[in-house]
């Protein structure tokens, strides 16, 4: 009797070692096989540390980076907050930063492309200034590699506030309280260099970083609801999403052809190159609620449009990017990766309008 109850105390013992080796195992493998149906499995007991996987996919949005050469100061940011709305900036005197890039529409117009000085309209759309400071390269081409120089670019362009930047620095030097304002924040004259280095110093203050996502990333296990959580997952997975809207303002800095053919060539009128033609900036993701309508172009009114685009993964010329495939997510999944994208989206900046001198 005492040897049977021996053998059963073996058994028992080898039993629940591969028993916890079973257990260890598909614990370790939460992380890919069983996210494959993860929508029915978040906010499930059963997988205590969903939010930890999910959370290990993307990364917090750090420090603002400030050029040395154009350190942050109360009153430049004060200042190039009053020359952003300042209509002086356009050739005519009627048009403004803020006419293209509206408080209330998340620094953007709403329009499908933009209306500058005149009524003249542009062939692209207003992207929105939100996180720009985040951005390597400017502009949907990418022809500016820093806010300073990007700020000088819609105030020169014909077709947008069509001002002789010589012009502009006479009509601020006029004004006294102009030329007390740069005196404070440059200790110099007013100048094309200080104005470009004040509407970029404000401009790296529009920073969107509280948002339904950020507090689950930052912990808040319940910022995000069961579908937003799935479409995280597909964003970072089954979505491919993070091959271009990577990092922590969702952009990887690149520029890409996804298929959208309105013979704008993009970034090979910058570069000159054949495999250019067609791409543009991978754009941030944060205030998309805000921000419509979407692409290059805004030829897409809704999310639900662009995620669309993005799963049928259309090829239109010999140009299109190599990473843009159709991505077969159902109904289902395409309605979870809206409702994610749209979890990007915090409360809208709220601005004073300055009074112009």
């Amino acid at each position: 009797m005492k040897r049977i109850l021996s053998k059963y105390k073996y058994i028992l013992i080898i039993t629940g070692m591969v028993a916890c080796i079973i257990m260890v195992s598909a614990l370790s493998n939460i992380g890919s096989a069983a996210f494959k149906n993860i929508d029915n499995k978040i906010g499930s007991d059963a997988l205590p540390n969903v939010d930890d996987y999910l959370r290990t996919k993307f990364e917090k949005l750090g420090l603002v980076p400030v050029p040395v050469e154009n350190q942050m100061s109360e009153e430049k940011v004060e200042l190039g907050k009053m020359l952003f709305f300042d209509k002086r900036l356009s050739g005519n005197n009627e048009v403004s930063c803020i006419t293209c890039h509206a408080v209330d529409k998340a620094f953007t117009d709403g329009r499908a492309t933009a209306v500058g000085v005149k009524g003249r309209e542009g062939q692209r759309n207003t992207p929105t200034v939100l996180n720009s400071a985040y951005y390597e390269k400017l502009f949907w081409d990418g022809r500016a590699t820093s806010l300073e120089e990007q700020a000088l670019g819609p105030i020169t362009n014909p077709v947008e506030m069509d001002q002789d930047l010589d012009e502009l620095v006479k009509e601020l030097k006029d004004v006294p309280e102009y030329r007390r304002l740069f005196a404070n924040a440059f200790h110099d004259e007013i100048s094309t260099k200080h104005i470009a280095d004040a509407l970029a110093s404000f401009e790296r203050t529009l920073i969107v970083k509280d948002t339904p996502f950020d507090n689950y990333i930052q912990g808040d296990n319940k910022a995000l609801t069961t579908q937003e959580k799935l479409g995280m997952e597909i964003f970072a997975g089954k979505g491919n999403c993070m091959t271009c809207h990577a990092g922590a303002n969702f952009s990887d800095n690149d520029f890409d052809n996804i298929g959208i053919n309105n013979r704008d060539f993009g970034r090979f009128y910058v570069t000159d190159q054949e495999e250019d033609k067609g791409a543009f900036r991978s754009p941030q993701l944060r205030e998309l609620t805000y921000t419509a309508p979407y692409m290059h172009d805004g030829s897409m009114k809704t999310l639900e449009e662009v995620v669309k685009h993005y799963n049928e993964g259309k090829h239109v010329d010999q140009f299109t990017s190599e990473d843009f495939n159709p991505l077969n997510l159902s109904d289902k999944e395409q309605a979870a990766l809206v409702a994610f994208l749209k979890s990007l989206s915090g409360k809208p900046i709220k601005i004073e309008e300055p009074k112009i001198p």
